[in-house]
C-alpha cells in the first residue's frame, strides 16, 4: 500500500522543519510551504493526500486556504495544526472543510495518529478540545453557518490590509485591480 502523501504549511520554519523530522519516516512528505498563497499553489501542483496547515499564516490564512482547496480538490484531506485552543475556531475550520483539528501543544504521536485517521476518511479532533467542541456544536444547532458579514474575498483583502499591505500590493497578490481592492 502506498504511503500517504503529506504537504506541510506553517509560517514558522522551525515548526515546519520539526514536523518534517517527525513525519518523514511514516509518510511521503511532498512539500513544505510558509504562507497561504503558496499552500494553494502547492496543493494544486503536488496533489497531496493530506495537508497539515496552520491557521495564522501570511498572505492568506489557513481557514480561507482550506475553503479554497476543498472547493478545488474535494478528495484532499485537511488538518489544522494550531496554537489556537478555541472551539469556535475549530467549528469554523470544520465548516470550511477541515477533517482534523490538533493543537501544537499535543504530543507528536497524536499528529501521526490524526494523519492516519484522516487519510482513511475519518474526522479527528484533539482530545484537548473534543468535549468543548461537542458542546458548541450542539448549541449551534439551528443557526445558519453562513452568517458572516464579509464575503471570503473581502476577508482576504482585510487580512492583507491588516498585514500592512498597500492597496496596490493587495491588488497584485489577489490578481485584481487596485480599484476593486479598494
Amino acid at each position: 500500500m502506498p504511503r500517504t502523501r503529506v504537504l506541510i504549511a506553517d509560517d514558522h520554519t522551525v515548526v515546519a522543519e520539526g514536523l518534517q523530522s517527525l513525519l518523514q519516516d511514516k509518510f511521503d512528505l511532498v512539500g513544505m510551504v510558509h504562507d497561504g498563497r503558496a499552500l494553494l499553489d502547492a496543493a494544486e501542483k503536488l496533489r497531496p493526500d493530506v495537508i497539515v496547515t496552520d491557521i495564522s499564516m501570511p498572505l492568506l490564512n489557513g481557514l480561507d486556504a482550506i475553503r479554497q482547496i476543498r472547493e478545488r480538490q474535494p478528495d484532499t484531506k485537511l488538518i489544522v495544526l494550531t496554537m489556537h485552543a478555541d472551539t469556535e475556531l475549530a467549528v469554523d475550520a470544520f465548516r470550511k472543510g477541515a477533517s482534523g483539528y490538533l493543537l501544537k501543544v499535543s504530543p507528536g504521536e497524536e499528529l501521526i495518529t490524526e494523519i492516519t485517521q484522516v487519510a482513511q476518511g475519518r474526522a479527528y479532533v484533539t482530545t484537548l478540545l473534543a468535549k468543548d467542541l461537542i458542546t458548541v456544536l450542539l448549541a449551534a444547532r439551528g443557526k445558519d453557518p453562513g452568517d458572516t458579514p464579509l464575503t471570503p474575498r473581502q476577508r482576504e483583502v482585510l487580512q492583507l490590509i491588516a498585514e500592512g499591505r498597500t492597496m496596490k500590493e493587495v491588488a497584485s497578490i489577489l490578481h485584481i485591480s487596485p480599484r476593486t481592492a479598494e
